[in-house]
């Protein structure tokens, strides 16, 4: 247990004996020493450590205003956990001394049969349950970046951001983030009503995946004074926070602390398991963690084993100017995820950078993807697309497979990527995904 989170590990610690089995005990120590080593049956949990990735720069804030879209770096892929299912049981053979059944007990028996195997079933899903709840509580939070003392459950705490280490003196019951990205992962660790406030861009449908539930909160900017007024317990957000702000807002005695969201979903889910920390809603952060990483893990155990995987560019267009998304860059992560080459990264290209038709006659895309608003020309951008001559021969142009998809769900830096190569693995294999994925994700309740 040493390695992992007290206060979560000991929510699935088995029930103490009895006071009467504990004098039992105690008695029977003075026994026999044997005894005692042969009567524990506990293991030692072992931890589940997260790999770590290095950090891009982040660009959400720039999205909103329809510049440049966000950085990130492709998803590596996590080992999947497996869970064995015990075999049902055989049945007991009939002997052959026994008197005859009468036509009553014969009667019966076909229907106690379906009845074992409902009850094997049942065992099944329990034992399944088990084992996933002993895999939670074996996660481990020493690998967290950020995360001082690992071992402290209590209060005060204190995490490491991108200005120092901020100490948290109490669980912080009004919070704000100022950030899109951190508000989405936000609302997955910690009731609505905790987030007491959201930028302009958090309540905009067309950036944002929580739009729906923070209509109702209030609305600041980044005027120090605006966001003391709503008298949060912690500030979260992003590096491109103002740094005259935080000192602001320190000065007042409210802790801020920067984190940078980065792309791919071990980053992602140490995002979840910090944020968590810093909210005091470890285990909730636990279970997030794992809903993120089994829709993650399907997927990639599907469009991980396809062959061949087709050549994927993700294309924008703002300003008359050409973007694409290489590598270390969020579109990138998706398609790889998705099972697609990444063709901007294939052609040496790092990150979100300018190019041109001669350079997208280049990469020679398969398949062209617009990760842009639909609000920002996205469909004049695809029949420009289609319509060029000096593309005609380009293999994406030549087959008509030009497709907008919802760039919310590609360009945030959060979970929701997710959602966007579950989306992106439909269009490239459409025969092997037949059903639509989930609409959301779970939020704290």
């Amino acid at each position: 247990m040493s390695t992992s989170f007290t206060a979560y590990a000991r929510i699935w610690q088995r029930p103490r004996a009895s006071f009467a089995a504990s004098i039992a005990t105690l008695l029977a120590l003075t026994v026999s020493l044997t005894l005692i080593a042969c009567s524990s049956d506990e293991q030692a949990p072992v931890p589940v450590q997260p790999p770590q990735q290095a950090e891009p720069e982040s660009q959400a804030e720039q999205d909103a205003q329809a510049s440049q879209p966000a950085q990130q770096p492709e998803p590596a892929q996590s080992e999947p956990q497996q869970s064995e299912q015990p075999e049902p049981e055989q049945s007991a053979q009939e002997d052959t001394q026994a008197q005859p059944e009468s036509a009553e007990a014969q009667a019966s028996q076909p229907q106690e049969e379906p009845q074992t195997q409902q009850q094997q079933q049942a065992a099944s899903q329990a034992d399944q349950s088990s084992q996933t709840a002993e895999q939670s509580a074996m996660r481990s939070l020493e690998s967290v970046r950020g995360i001082v003392d690992p071992s402290n459950d209590g209060w005060p705490r204190e995490v490491e951001g991108l200005s120092g280490v901020v100490s948290i003196p109490a669980k912080p019951l009004r919070i704000i983030t100022a950030s899109i990205g951190h508000d989405e992962i936000t609302l997955a660790l910690v009731p609505g009503d905790r987030l007491v406030a959201v930028g302009a861009v958090s309540k905009d449908a067309t950036y944002s995946n929580i739009a729906e539930h923070v209509q109702d909160k209030a609305e600041v900017s980044r005027d120090p004074e605006v966001l003391i007024a709503e008298s949060p317990d912690v500030v979260v957000t992003s590096p491109f926070f103002p740094i005259e702000v935080v000192d602001a807002l320190q000065r007042a005695g409210v802790p801020v602390i920067q984190t940078e969201l980065r792309q791919g979903p071990e980053a992602q889910i140490e995002s979840i398991l910090l944020m968590g920390y810093i909210f005091g809603e470890e285990q909730r952060a636990f279970e997030f963690a794992d809903e993120v990483s089994v829709r993650y893990e399907a997927l990639i155990a599907i469009t991980a084993a396809q062959s061949p995987q087709p050549s994927v560019l993700a294309l924008t267009s703002y300003s008359d100017t050409l973007w694409v998304a290489g590598s270390n860059s969020t579109e990138g992560g998706v398609i790889i995820a998705a099972g697609g080459v990444n063709a901007a990264e294939t052609a040496g290209i790092e990150g979100n950078q300018t190019t041109s038709l001669e350079g997208v006659i280049a990469m020679s895309p398969e398949i062209i993807i617009i990760a842009q608003p639909l609000e920002f020309g996205a469909e004049e951008f695809r029949q420009s697309l289609l319509e060029n001559e000096a593309l005609a021969e380009v293999p994406a142009i030549r087959d008509g497979a030009v497709h907008i998809v919802e760039s919310k769900h590609f360009t945030t830096l959060s979970y929701w990527n997710i959602r966007g190569a579950e989306d992106l693995a439909r269009l490239l294999w459409p025969d092997l995904f037949t059903s639509p994925p989930a609409d959301s994700f779970s939020i704290a309740e």
